[in-house]
């Protein structure tokens, strides 16, 4: 298997991609590979989910080869795989749990889709980035929301335009990734303590509530809604072992269960 899934004692679900051989890129099969597992996971009770690749480089983006391929295909095919990748960026970006995107290397093309999609993304200093589309003759179109919501219009005007190829800091300077940090290890071991530190429904609560305000005018009716969302979450069991918690200077109940 190209793509695996593991799951910790402290319920965190792993997802590597290790194809090095072709620099991690993807096609039909690891796509496919890929949603599998991440539609799993999704369906899971755990903590977060960590997204990583094995070998020098984060991901070429598509396989030469499956790109070759699709160019042979009629329209109403290419469109079906085209919906393939698009339903990857959808799981992905649309997972209940916090995501976290661990770069090193190259990441070109598409990959830049899978970084955009995650909650946090932390790059090496020496990563290298690209949307690489227009440079065969394409375009980055189901990446595109994801990629732009990340680092908005006024980047993607160049960078979509350009095919430029970017470094981690300017990545960093735009919004795509949060950090840029040498030790990949200790950055995973970083987020999953500090996660599990944190109330799992609050967590998981917190990253819909981005969705449900992100964009919309700050009008009555959203007041209301963000008054009621923690309305329901301070009445709630974990919002009620929090504060007592808090306030009786002791751990919550979900530190302890995670350090078992």
């Amino acid at each position: 298997m190209t793509v695996t899934l593991n799951i910790t004692k402290s319920k965190v679900a792993v997802l590597e991609l290790s194809r090095p051989e072709k620099h991690n890129a993807f096609n039909a099969e690891v796509i496919a590979e890929l949603i599998k597992s991440i539609e799993y996971a999704n369906e899971l009770d755990i903590r977060a989910l960590i997204l990583k690749t094995n070998g020098k480089h984060f991901s070429a983006g598509a396989d030469l080869a499956w790109m070759k391929s699709m160019a042979g295909n009629n329209y109403d095919e290419n469109v079906a795989d085209s919906m393939e990748l698009a339903k990857l960026m959808k799981v992905l970006a649309n997972s209940p749990h916090p995501t976290v995107c661990l770069v090193q290397g190259a990441a070109f093309g598409g990959a830049l889709g899978l970084i955009a999609c995650c909650d946090i993304a932390v790059a090496t200093p020496d990563a290298k980035f690209c949307l690489s589309e227009v440079k065969l003759g394409l375009i980055p179109a189901v990446i595109s929301p994801y990629v732009i919501r990340a680092i908005g219009e006024r980047q993607a005007r160049r960078y979509f335009l350009s095919a430029e190829i970017f470094t981690a800091d300017k990545a960093l300077s735009m919004g795509l990734i949060h950090e840029v940090a040498e030790d990949l290890a200790g950055v995973e071991s970083h987020f999953i303590e500090t996660l599990l530190n944190n109330g799992p429904v609050a967590v998981k609560s917190a990253k819909a509530l981005i969705d449900e305000v992100a964009g919309h005018t700050i009008d009555d009716t959203l007041i209301a809604h963000t008054a009621k969302r923690i309305a329901e979450i301070r009445v709630s069991e974990e919002g009620q072992e929090g504060l007592s918690a808090f306030f009786e200077k002791r751990a919550p109940g979900w530190q302890n269960a995670a350090s078992k």
